[in-house]
């Protein structure tokens, strides 16, 4: 057995370069992504989904990141620029940002193995030991040290990070494994109606969490091998994995999170419900996510703010929040906040109750309005005396897109406001 400890896993970490897949648009999300990539979506008050892939490097001590963008990039790159850009490369750290830039072909990033394969050159100048590929978009908190150490104790030639989860939850939006005893996978499904079962529960399976480890010459292969199949999507999860398990040595390691007295947390927002329900959890007065663990810091730009104050206390003017994430910059003035997200620089003017609401950057909400279980964009005037999320067609009817489960999305377009700032 090889020991795990502090300076076994900082070799691994340091010839290790991790890869961040951040060019997706996230098309579920709607409007919320008409001008923005997934990756760059705010995220629990202060944050942008970016920030806990980066923050799970820096914590883990991987210190070598490349960033790959592609779709409507410019919020971003200058997120990354303005929050990440202070590492040292004379110290071997740095976080560079890859757009697709046709290196080696006259295509844009075609899939998530292309993305990859169109930046080998920049990889291979870094000389690390192993790639790790990480998804841009999801949610939790992870040591990748761990997944490392997993990766070179089995001597694998790539290792699949994964969780369990209820059979009805991944059908159809993960790629779900099966595995023998010794954690070799045995087969490799992307996105399946009807996922195999783990061996010791028939309701839950093994789905990825699109983060690989590879060994850096056999990932080179790989992908040079798929860039010649004309037939290929060109994809981790459709391609490269079931092209490989039986022929080449490929595990599944298992995210736990042991700094947690409960399950491990993996959110995969993307859908408008998930993503309203992921930001509501925090609001909770026990959270599944602690963002205020001081031993796992999330990282990301802050601008220089004033602290969120709160003003009035007459008995129909009164100005609070309970259970609620309030940002700085922001003012409550008169009116009652609960179970909310409220970004940095949200004003709220008098005699207005906002409940469930998940509340972006730099919106004003004016008097008398009343909001429920609803998502507003950054910018938003929310117009005097309005009420949204209590009636679904009378929001529809205003032109408000409404989710399944009753989360209503509000945009400056759907206000009529003009477009501008992301």
């Amino acid at each position: 057995m090889i020991d795990h400890g502090p300076r076994y896993v900082s070799k691994l970490t340091r010839n290790t370069y991790a890869l961040i897949l951040a060019g997706g648009r996230g098309s579920r999300l709607h409007e919320l992504t008409d001008w923005r990539a997934k990756p760059a979506l705010f995220f629990g008050g202060k944050f942008r989904i970016i920030d806990f892939p980066l923050s799970n490097c820096i914590n883990s001590g991987v210190r070598r990141i490349g960033v790959v963008t592609q779709y409507k990039a410019h919020s971003l790159i200058k997120h990354l620029v303005r929050g990440w850009g202070h590492f040292k490369k004379e110290l071997g750290e740095g976080v560079e940002i890859l757009p697709a830039s046709q290196r080696h072909s006259d295509s844009w990033y075609m899939g998530t193995a292309d993305a990859v394969f169109q930046n080998i050159d920049i990889i291979r100048g870094e000389i690390p030991e192993y790639v790790m590929i990480l998804s841009g978009d999801h949610i939790y908190r992870q040591d990748y040290g761990d997944m490392l150490a997993f990766h070179a104790e089995h001597d694998a030639d790539m290792t699949v990070s994964c969780m369990a989860v209820p059979l009805a939850e991944a059908a159809g939006n993960f790629g779900v494994m099966s595995v023998d005893r010794n954690q070799r996978i045995l087969a490799f499904q992307e996105k399946p109606k009807h996922p195999d079962p783990v061996p010791e529960d028939p309701n839950l399976c093994l789905a990825s969490m699109g983060n690989y480890v590879f060994k850096t010459e056999f990932l080179f292969e790989q992908l040079r091998k798929d860039a010649k199949n004309a037939g290929s999507d060109h994809d981790f999860g459709k391609n490269i994995i079931p092209s490989i398990i039986a022929d080449h040595k490929v595990v599944a390691y298992r995210f736990v999170d042991p700094t947690e007295d409960q399950a491990a947390y993996w959110r995969d927002v993307g859908n408008l419900d998930s993503y309203w329900l992921a930001n509501m959890e925090l609001a909770a007065p026990s959270p599944p996510l602690n963002l205020y663990d001081p031993r796992w810091p999330i990282w990301t730009f802050q601008e220089q703010l004033p602290p969120a104050k709160f003003v009035f206390d007459d008995d129909d003017r009164r100005g609070a929040a309970i259970d609620s994430l309030v940002s700085s910059g922001c003012i409550i003035s008169g009116s009652m906040v609960r179970k909310s997200v409220l970004f940095s620089n949200v004003r709220i003017h008098s005699y207005s109750t906002i409940e469930e609401a998940v509340v972006l950057p730099d919106v004003v909400i004016e008097r008398h309005c009343k909001l429920r279980k609803v998502i507003i964009d950054r910018g938003c005037t929310v117009p005097e005396g309005i009420v949204i999320g209590y009636d679904r067609e009378a929001d529809l009817a205003r032109g408000f897109r409404v989710t399944p489960k009753g989360v209503t999305l509000v945009t400056r377009a759907m206000l009529g406001q003009s477009v501008g700032g992301i």
